[in-house]
């Protein structure tokens, strides 16, 4: 990334997060959420590359191992017990993700016959997918920095059960769909609706897996996700819109652009079209967002997180504008190479943002405490970006 990173703000929030949510103390119960964690493994991770000190890592593998033992298994108000996989204690250590992991919510999940609540279910617990691809990604991001397979081996074995679980074909027959909600052992959905850009995020993360399998570690006994990459590849192809006024939507849009330009420079991903396609809709998206104005708006009107979804995704652009021109499959691409020039003008929105929520004034508003460990962790990224945009 091209901006030096506030590594002190970012090691006094990373180190207040692992206070806060028992990751620091051995006799204190961890209170574990798959997305937020998710983002934390990668900031430990950067906070090792950028200061060498080992203590992170040792953050990093007790944050992995937290979520799998707590996340992994059912919750302690359910009537069942031990890993949700169903797997018996032994091979549950061996296979952790295999059953999916737990949303970490503060609710039990509604069970199959109860009528939904749709305010409610925000509340509730169960499996999102787009969460677990987070962690997927995480997990690669160890595997990177350990040199051990065994992490990504959990990725893929997460893809692996997700994909069959959350994917469907409709009744009326026609291409695969998804759900957006699961429940807690994968049996029934919660929400049928599917994510704008879950498919897209599948795939992305999908083929990162796979690429970092064949090339990273091809002498490894992996999983191959080859079928998985192809089947939400042609969920992909079924979908007309991309482009979100929501800033953590456009956020991550950016994020699996800069993927893609990624993977496709690596020679690890098929779909090479794809990228112009989604940043052409981040584009639109913040054009719209930036009329809004709602940066204006004081504190108690805004929701950090969402707008450090977009600066997270805005640390990208810079680097992925360089990939393009430097990928000999892309350089020629006059339209895509515009579409990201016309981004970089609102690049000054990711400073805009940072600074905003880096004022502690700001973070006195209830917004803020209300969603406090997300909001943490997704500013600390957005201060140093590397390893989380970094395949």
């Amino acid at each position: 990334m091209t901006r030096t990173p506030n590594i002190a703000l970012v090691q006094e929030i990373m180190l207040d997060y692992a206070r806060l949510t028992g990751l620091a103390q051995a006799d204190e119960a961890p209170r574990r959420y798959l997305w937020t964690d998710a983002f934390a493994v990668c900031n430990y991770l950067e906070l090792l590359r950028q200061t060498q000190d080992e203590s992170y890592l040792d953050l990093t593998l007790r944050l992995v191992d937290q979520v799998h033992h707590t996340l992994g298994r059912h919750r302690d108000d359910d009537t069942r017990n031990g890993w949700i996989s169903g797997l018996d204690s032994e091979e549950g250590e061996r296979h952790p993700t295999q059953g999916g992991l737990r949303i970490g919510k503060k609710l039990n999940e509604r069970k199959a016959d109860e009528p939904p609540d749709e305010r409610l279910e925000w509340d509730q617990d169960g499996q999102y997918y787009h969460y677990l691809t987070k962690w997927m990604h995480a997990l690669n991001r160890v595997s990177r920095a350990t040199r051990d397979p065994k992490y990504l081996g959990w990725a893929m074995e997460l893809a692996k059960a997700s994909h069959v679980r959350f994917t469907y074909i409709p009744r009326a027959g026609g291409r695969k769909r998804m759900y957006w909600k699961m429940s807690i052992d994968l049996r029934y959905p919660l929400v049928y609706s599917m994510g704008q850009h879950d498919p897209l995020d599948g795939l992305v993360t999908y083929s990162e897996l796979q690429a970092a399998a064949t090339t990273d570690f091809k002498n490894s006994s992996l999983p191959d996700l080859k079928r998985e990459i192809a089947e939400m590849a042609d969920i992909c192809r079924g979908m007309s819109a991309l482009a979100t006024s929501d800033p953590l939507g456009i956020g991550g849009l950016l994020f699996d652009a800069f993927r893609i330009a990624q993977l496709i420079g690596k020679g690890g991903f098929a779909y090479d079209r794809l990228l112009e396609t989604v940043v052409y809709s981040a584009l639109l998206g913040i054009e719209s967002f930036a009329r809004g104005r709602t940066l204006e708006l004081p504190a108690e009107y805004r929701l950090a997180f969402r707008e450090l979804g977009l600066s997270i995704g805005l640390a990208a652009v810079e680097d992925l504008q360089g990939l393009i021109e430097e990928t000999t499959s892309l350089s020629g691409e006059n339209r895509l190479l515009r579409l990201v020039e016309d981004l970089l003008r609102y690049l000054p929105l990711e400073e805009q943002i940072e600074r905003f929520w880096a004022d502690g004034e700001n973070r006195k508003a209830a917004t803020w405490i209300e969603h406090r460990e997300i909001n943490m962790v997704m500013l600390a990224t957005s201060l140093a970006p590397g390893e989380f945009l970094t395949i």
